[in-house]
């Protein structure tokens, strides 16, 4: 069955895990089209810019976020005890056939949602890390900045780049209440999430202030960086979306709880495998090219793991290689994969990523969930976390 016919396919409680990208893909083409419609007549310079934001949001991302929220929701639903009438109100059984479409429609938007809080860190995180690519594509800031640059406009063609990505960055965030707020779900119902998605808006947001803060500040405290990642990444990549999709569907609050706990594991070792792959990872798999984290010298938990566990010679080497960008040679960052790989640290990251996996998995087999959602959510964690180099 092709990715459109999938999408096509009416959305029950049942619907697999899997089912989450294709349709989401659909509801998101579909909303940012009627988006362009409404908004383009402002101008064409604004229609060019929901254009780029559109192909940013449209072109790859395996909407993880989204894919999490429905398991949030079936988890509640399935043992968790949440109801369908909880979703939409009283009579709202989303296999009725009666309610199939405005339910399929209210559902879908929600997750949808979840996409442009993604598109809008990964858009300001993008310009902050300076980096040229995204997916194997260029970065909105680089896109713009061509733009310019092609046009023979006036200015700084990276100062205008800049300065329209975080402008669709910050659309992305205003889209995203939008489309969840809007969504068709019942008022009570979003009330009764508002907490866990207020509290993922402001998480993801501070989680960068650190980021940003650390780096200035200097830091090499494996604390420091974990704090990132809880805040950063964990929290808004799986723990908020298995809260808020739970919270949705009225779960209880012991299985919001294990819920959000197990989130945050599999969402610590979903970054710590990022870390990896930032310093061993194949291009082909990453969308970046292979030892960007070297090359900008950022502080992740892997490469200060390294420094904590290197001897003086190799911590002293590592310092002197990081973060000198271009002028960092292939063979030079061999020699830092070496360094890492030597001190240890790449093993240690290793059985974090193993020992967190694995205690999420052990929390979903207890949790008294459905047999179907643990075997989809657990398939889902160790896809997550071990992902190839």
């Amino acid at each position: 069955m092709s990715t459109d016919e999938l999408a096509a396919l009416p959305w029950r409680l049942d619907s697999p895990l899997s089912a989450v990208p294709s349709a989401v893909d659909a509801q998101l083409k579909e909303y940012l089209s009627r988006s362009q419609e409404e908004f383009s007549p402002i101008g064409s310079l604004v229609g060019g810019a929901i254009t780029v934001l559109s192909d940013f949001i449209v072109n790859g991302g395996k909407r993880v976020r989204p894919t999490f929220a429905w398991a949030g929701i079936r988890a509640a639903i399935e043992g968790g005890g949440g109801s369908p009438d909880a979703l939409c109100g009283k009579g709202g059984d989303a296999t009725s056939s009666s309610s199939a479409d405005f339910n399929q429609g209210a559902i879908l938007n929600a997750l949808s949602a979840f996409e442009f809080i993604q598109a809008c860190a990964l858009i300001h995180d993008d310009i902050i890390d300076r980096s040229d690519t995204r997916r194997g594509f260029s970065t909105a800031h680089r896109t713009f900045e061509s733009k310019h640059r092609e046009r023979g406009w006036l200015g700084s063609s990276e100062h205008y780049g800049v300065s329209q990505a975080i402008l669709i960055g910050d659309l992305a965030f205003a889209w995203a209440d939008d489309l969840y707020n809007g969504s068709g779900l019942s008022a009570t119902a979003l009330q009764r999430a508002r907490p866990a998605w207020r509290a993922m808006r402001t998480e993801v947001i501070a989680g960068q202030i650190l980021d940003i803060a650390l780096e200035a500040n200097g830091s090499e405290d494996v604390a420091d960086s974990f704090a990132v990642i809880k805040y950063k990444t964990a929290s808004y990549t799986v723990a908020r979306p298995l809260h808020i999709g739970a919270a949705l569907a009225g779960a209880n609050e012991q299985t919001q709880s294990m819920l959000r706990n197990v989130g945050q594991d599999i969402g610590e070792a979903f970054q710590l495998r990022d870390d990896q792959l930032g310093v061993f990872g194949d291009p082909e798999v990453t969308g970046k090219p292979s030892g960007d984290d070297l090359r900008t010298g950022k502080r992740t938990t892997l490469i200060n793991e390294a420094l904590r566990s290197g001897g003086e010679p190799q911590v002293a080497a590592l310092r002197a290689g990081l973060g000198k960008g271009e002028d960092s040679t292939e063979a030079d960052i061999e020699r830092l994969r070496d360094i890492i790989y030597d001190t240890g640290a790449q093993a240690k990251v290793e059985k974090l990523i193993e020992a967190r996996t694995q205690r999420a998995i052990e929390s979903l087999q207890a949790g008294g969930l459905g047999a179907d959602i643990t075997a989809e959510l657990t398939q889902l964690a160790e896809k997550l976390t071990h992902r190839r180099f």
